[in-house]
């Protein structure tokens, strides 16, 4: 069996390389920004070296962007297929159009509850506006209009009202994210915490979009 060259770190975990170096990443640029994080660091925490990061996904900014188009796949899918949903109830009536507008708020906050990275990663790119727009642009960008087109399609169906469908789903969005927030905090109760944001974003939404008076 070949030695381990002096100095590289054991790898024990069988993810592929790259999902490894991914997972590395997000947490480490989750946890303390894109300056705090070299690529040493993130091969020390993958336990491979650094030219096998490199190698996997480039330079820095490189390994940066694919832990938000890792991250972005993964909400995609979940939100798309809810999406999806949404937009097949529009043809069964109001009440069902808007039962299935609660079901992808459910679809999306069970997703950042369960990966609170997420929340953190574009938290921490968020701390500075004016850099890395461009992630913006591909990868929260596009999710929010597919929800933005939903919105106005059971508006023009006259499943609802929404006027002003570009706030509300960011509105939502950040919601969202200070929930998991709190749950990362860690003050109090979490079952209590997950159970009473859940009626809280379904009380929003009975409020925004009230049933239609026959």
């Amino acid at each position: 069996m070949p030695r381990r060259r002096p100095g590289r770190p054991r790898r024990d975990d069988q993810r592929p390389t790259r999902e490894l170096v991914l997972a590395a990443a997000t947490a480490l640029f989750a946890e303390r920004g894109f300056d705090a994080v070299s690529v040493r660091d993130v091969a020390a925490a993958a336990g491979v070296d650094v030219a096998t990061v490199a190698h996997h996904t480039g330079t820095k900014a490189q390994l940066y962007d694919a832990c938000f188009a890792r991250v972005f796949s993964a909400e995609r899918e979940a939100v798309e297929a809810a999406g999806d949903r949404a937009r097949a109830a529009l043809a069964a009536g109001p009440a069902d159009a808007v039962r299935a507008l609660h079901d992808l708020v459910d679809v999306f906050v069970d997703f950042l509850e369960d990966r609170p990275e997420t929340t953190a990663l574009w938290l921490r790119r968020w701390l500075e506006p004016r850099r890395h727009t461009e992630l913006d642009r591909r990868y929260a960008a596009p999710l929010y209009a597919q929800v933005e087109q939903l919105l106005v399609a059971a508006s023009a169906a006259g499943a609802l009202v929404e006027p002003a469908p570009h706030v509300t789903v960011r509105s939502l969005v950040w919601a969202v994210h200070g929930h998991v927030v709190a749950l990362a905090a860690g003050a109090g109760s979490e079952a209590r915490e997950r159970r009473e944001f859940r009626v809280f974003v379904h009380r929003l939404l009975d409020g925004l979009y009230p049933p239609a008076i026959p």
